[in-house]
């Protein structure tokens, strides 16, 4: 993608907020808005004519809503993955832990400065994920009692225990538990360039796509628990 601009769908269904999206993005040296749409269902239509880089999408739409939509885009079974970033109200929409299962590549707060939102998109285009370490503790004191494991989760757990090393285990309790790889350095006493090498091991171990199914993996199996 070196030269050209990263292709951003605005998936939104308040006018007003798309404008503005629009505004900023467009404004980027390194972005084009190639589409909008005001509905899940006109989302997905239009995300699979545009094959756009990163679609920007809310969870609370009409029709269709912001989960079903990515899950029909990025879910499991998509043969090429839509790259999503989730982008809502976190503490009015109590559906975020779904859509990250759905396969959303990032998450947001809507009320994120325009920076961010931008430097956002960047991260999701290169291919990395992005859930921000404080997103990812207010995801997990919001959905502790859904992240809590099943019984038929002890066989995965025991799997993964198996596949990483002592090392490799350390660092994905450090991810669920919403640092970055900067704080997992300072953590585990180690440079951030071997952070990102550890983490690249386990995505690829586990058979995962990003670091935001690796934190969903890790409550699911009770790596590590909501209540600490």
């Amino acid at each position: 993608m070196t030269g050209l601009p990263i292709r951003v769908l605005i998936c939104e269904d308040q006018a007003l907020v798309r404008a503005g999206y629009n505004t900023i993005f467009s404004a980027q040296p390194d972005m084009a808005v190639v589409g909008e749409a005001a509905d899940g269902r006109e989302a997905v239509e239009a995300a699979q004519r545009l094959k756009p880089d990163v679609i920007v999408m809310d969870i609370r739409m009409p029709i269709i809503d912001g989960i079903e939509a990515t899950r029909r885009l990025a879910g499991p079974g998509i043969l090429s993955p839509a790259k999503v970033m989730v982008v809502t109200t976190f503490t009015i929409d109590e559906y975020v832990y779904e859509a990250l299962k759905a396969g959303a590549s990032g998450f947001l707060l809507k009320d994120a400065p325009p920076a961010e939102l931008v430097n956002g998109i960047r991260t999701v285009a290169r291919g990395d994920s992005l859930l921000a370490p404080a997103v990812t503790r207010t995801l997990i004191g919001h959905f502790a009692g859904r992240l809590r494991p099943a019984d038929t989760a002890r066989p995965a757990r025991e799997e993964i225990v198996r596949a990483l090393t002592h090392r490799e285990l350390e660092v994905l309790r450090q991810i669920a538990a919403g640092l970055s790889n900067a704080e997992i350095a300072a953590t585990l006493f180690i440079a951030p360039e071997t952070v990102k090498t550890y983490v690249s091991r386990i995505l690829a171990k586990l058979d995962l796509r990003d670091r935001v199914q690796a934190v969903v993996l890790a409550y699911r199996v009770g790596l590590v628990s909501g209540t600490g």
